[in-house]
């Protein structure tokens, strides 16, 4: 007999609505809406306004049910456990007819010993799932308190809140078996916990390997450890008894340290323990660990108190977006579309990435890869914009749910920190909520007390952040600028105008962003040609924020003309959320020190829809994403104009010096340089300098020359192109830009499509677009002088289908913003 033998679960199943007959097949994992989609029982939710009529799905309640066999070896075993890792959420389990257990938490894995419930040959599990929107309607009834989005009552159930809708997202309320489910027999003791500590010194790092048995009998235990070097090679290998340390220290000699993305490598050794007694295994663990320091940096200063992610003792700058739940329906998320996701953070220059906390912890790949790539992980719990009634049933669930995904999420290197909540005690400090004393005294003990102790005793090892934004805690200025982080709202909520950001000088930018509409190709995934109205019905439905198109016609309208036609609009809308982050981001990284993140709402979608998104539930890039290149790009020139002067500036947010030449040019529309200039551009590591201070009052001395004239800068070494702009002196809508002529030329190598692009005049926002298929270009939405030639190149494992060289050039279609009215 083995000391442990495991039977998968997962699979096919069959599945029906409680009370009628027929049956139909499921796959675990997956849920209701899943199966009913592939059993053509439910039109695609995504399509028009079809949403609206599925969500009235979840007002049922359903249930699972499978036939799997036991043998008698399993049984001899002393324990066998039922494992349920994901049930979505109001589950009654019931096995061989009998009633097992009832749960209620979706972010929770369920174990139950089942020794006693099954038998040799066959075995009946049926598990049914009561309506969760019956169930948080019924308790908001019974007790209403106070929350934003979705459903009201969505926080009296541990499930993903973004599944009851909120300002990006439909209500589409999903339940069912959304992980794996196995049935585990044991014998002897089990390898319950594996725990990292690294401690650094000049050359070395000491690993403090605490290991935690589950045992149930008298035997001899050894715990074989074993440390592989980020080749493969095994670096060291050790034996243990068990019985005489909970705690294994291993010494790595000339470390080779992980780095976020852009600050280095992310080299990861792995970590293996194995639980023995005798020859029997009893338990074993493996893990990725990447040697490096990682805590967040905070000291009082000039300014208030400093709020920055430091790595291996460099405080850094954090840059990437805000990351949200990828599908409304889990079971058609993978690995492969979430590689591809951040595959395009690293694209953009992304190093950090922060999970909301209105979803559900990411999948174990998801971390995965942020380690294999580079990205810090903002961790925040799952807890978003409500106020939660902390009585000791739900305090007893959510502390099972903290230890198990802190467990299982603290070794992977990417995790820079948990965070408590998102915008809960700001909300209970600026936006007139009027809740009760007691409620807000549950504040405190939840976030500030029982959550923070278990990060002291979990993972002690990461920092842990109260809320977000926060300052002080206990509700002192949470949103205060000066201290911790912040969410900055006032543009687009507040509707102040985007170049308002930079009147702002926040420690850390944890939430801000514009909303833009997808692409066309995208649209035409859910509307139909008579929808193509900005305010029809279907439109509408596919854009949740309360407020409608209303704020982006508004912002629009400050920055751009009208578009001419329905087509258009998808596209100057997308300039204008590019153009607000930029103006934001880069005036921060001008003020690096001061600022040392920005974090912007949000990266990607979970449904097609007009949002703040860079990236759409396509994975198609919006400009958003394309100028996120540029001013995250580690190196970056940009300017600060004001009037009729402009100020030049190099920040450089790398581990070493910079050296180079900035170009400086003002020139008309049709693009004959009026005055030129050159600075030297010598930039420490992490810092931002001042190379150049210009006044243009002589040359743009009337309105009239304001209207047609531009600053173009570009930064070089001697190796080349680093980085560049175009500024004009007043809003787009009033530069009076000549017809362009854009040409493009087509040539094709071994891996990519590189297109050549010229115009004959100063055009602006030029943009690349594919016609049917979808590809990443090198550069999009740029700004080109007349004359002037620029590279753009399509490697071909962007696009979405192999393409020839005629099908490519066939498709390919260029326009720019004078194009647009």
């Amino acid at each position: 007999m083995t000391a442990v033998t495991t039977i998968d679960l997962k699979g096919t199943w069959k599945m029906r609505r409680v009370c009628e007959d027929a049956w139909i097949p499921a796959t675990v994992p997956g849920s209701v809406y899943y199966d009913l989609l592939n059993a053509g029982l439910m039109e695609d939710p995504y399509y028009r306004d079809n949403d609206i009529r599925a969500a009235k799905l979840s007002d049922y309640d359903y249930e699972y049910s499978r036939i799997f066999e036991v043998n008698s070896e399993l049984l001899k075993h002393d324990r066998v456990f039922l494992r349920f890792e994901g049930l979505d959420t109001l589950a009654e389990l019931h096995l061989n007819g009998r009633l097992l257990a009832k749960t209620d938490n979706m972010h929770r894995t369920y174990e139950f010993d089942v020794k006693d419930f099954v038998a040799a040959g066959e075995n009946d599990l049926l598990i049914v799932f009561r309506s969760p929107t019956e169930y948080v309607r019924r308790k908001y009834k019974e007790n209403p308190i106070w929350s934003v989005n979705g459903i009201e009552g969505f926080q009296y159930i541990r499930k993903a809140h973004y599944m009851f809708g909120w300002d990006w997202g439909p209500c589409l309320p999903d339940m069912g078996i959304w992980r794996n489910v196995s049935l585990i027999g044991q014998s002897i003791a089990a390898l319950d916990e594996v725990y990292v500590t690294q401690k650094h010194g000049e050359d070395a790092v000491d690993l403090d390997i605490r290991v935690g048995i589950d045992a149930w009998t008298k035997e001899d235990y050894t715990l074989n450890v074993t440390l592989r070097t980020p080749a493969g090679e095994i670096l060291m290998a050790r034996q243990e008894d068990a019985q005489a340390t909970e705690h294994i220290g291993l010494q790595v000699t000339k470390p080779e340290l992980w780095w976020p993305n852009g600050f280095g490598a992310q080299p990861l050794y792995e970590l293996e323990v194995v639980l023995m007694s005798g020859e029997l295994e009893l338990g074993r663990r493996h893990m990725r660990i990447g040697l490096r320091t990682m805590t967040v940096t905070q000291q009082d200063d000039q300014w208030g108190r400093s709020f920055s992610i430091c790595v291996n003792g460099h405080d850094i700058f954090a840059m990437g977006g805000n990351y949200i739940p990828e599908d409304q329906i889990i079971a058609r998320t993978n690995r492969e579309k979430t590689e591809r996701l951040i595959q395009d953070c690293v694209a953009a220059n992304n190093n950090c990435i922060r999970v909301w906390g209105g979803g559900y912890y990411a999948e174990d790949y998801f971390y995965d890869l942020c380690d294999e790539y580079g990205l810090i992980v903002w961790q925040d719990h799952l807890y978003a914009c409500a106020v939660y009634d902390f009585t000791e049933e739900f305090k007893e669930n959510i502390v099972q749910e903290t230890i198990q995904n802190m467990k299982r999420i603290r070794h992977h290197a990417s995790l820079g920190l948990w965070c408590g909540n998102n915008e809960m005690e700001w909300a209970w400090v600026d936006w007139d909520i009027n809740q009760s004393l007691k409620l807000k005294a549950d504040y405190i003990k939840q976030f500030e007390v029982v959550l923070p102790e278990l990060a002291r005793e979990i993972d002690p090892n990461t920092f842990y952040w109260l809320a977000s934004p926060s300052s002080f805690g206990s509700f002192e200025k949470p949103n205060d600028e000066n201290y911790g982080d912040m969410h900055d709202w006032s543009i687009w909520h507040g509707r102040k105008p985007f170049t308002d950001f930079r009147n702002r000088f926040p420690r850390f930018m944890s939430e801000f962003g514009l909303q833009a509409f997808p692409s066309m190709k995208t649209i035409d995934t859910f509307a139909l040609p008579e929808d193509h109205n900005v305010y029809s019905y279907v439109m509408e439905d596919h854009q949740k924020h309360p407020s409608g198109i209303e704020p982006t016609v508004y912002y629009l309208s400050q920055y751009f003309k009208f578009p001419k036609d329905f087509q258009s609009f998808p596209y100057v809308s997308q300039l204008i959320q590019a153009e607000g982050v930029r103006y934001g981001v880069e005036h921060w990284r001008r003020h690096r020190g001061r600022c040392m993140g920005a974090v912007y709402w949000q990266l990607n979608d979970s449904w097609p829809v007009t949002s703040w998104a860079s990236i759409d539930s396509y994975g198609r890039w919006k400009a958003l994403h394309y100028a996120a290149r540029k001013f995250f790009a580690p190196v970056l020139l940009s300017a600060w104009e004001e009037g009729v002067t402009a100020s030049l500036h190099v920040s450089n947010e790398s581990l070493n010096p910079f050296k180079g030449k900035v170009h400086w040019s003002l020139k008309d529309r049709a693009s004959k340089v009026i005055r030129e200039g050159q600075a030297a551009a010598d930039v420490p590591a992490l810092t931002t300098v001042s190379l150049a201070e210009l006044d243009f009052a002589a040359e743009l001395d009337s309105d009239e020359k304001k209207r047609r004239h531009y600053l173009e800068y570009t930064l070089v070494t001697d190796e080349g192109y680093v980085s560049d702009g175009c500024t004009i002196f007043l809003p787009a809508k009033h530069f009076e830009l000549l017809p362009a002529s854009l040409q493009a030329t087509v040539e094709e190598t071994a891996d990519a499509f590189e297109v050549t692009v010229l115009s004959d005049v100063f055009a602006m926002f030029v943009e690349l677009e594919m016609e049917k298929s979808d590809a990443v270009f090198s550069d999009n939405y740029f700004h080109l002088t007349g004359g002037v030639c620029r590279k753009v190149v399509a490697l071909k494992s962007t696009l979405s289908e192999p393409l020839t060289l005629d099908m490519f050039k066939a498709q390919l279609k260029l326009r720019s913003l004078e194009d647009s009215y």
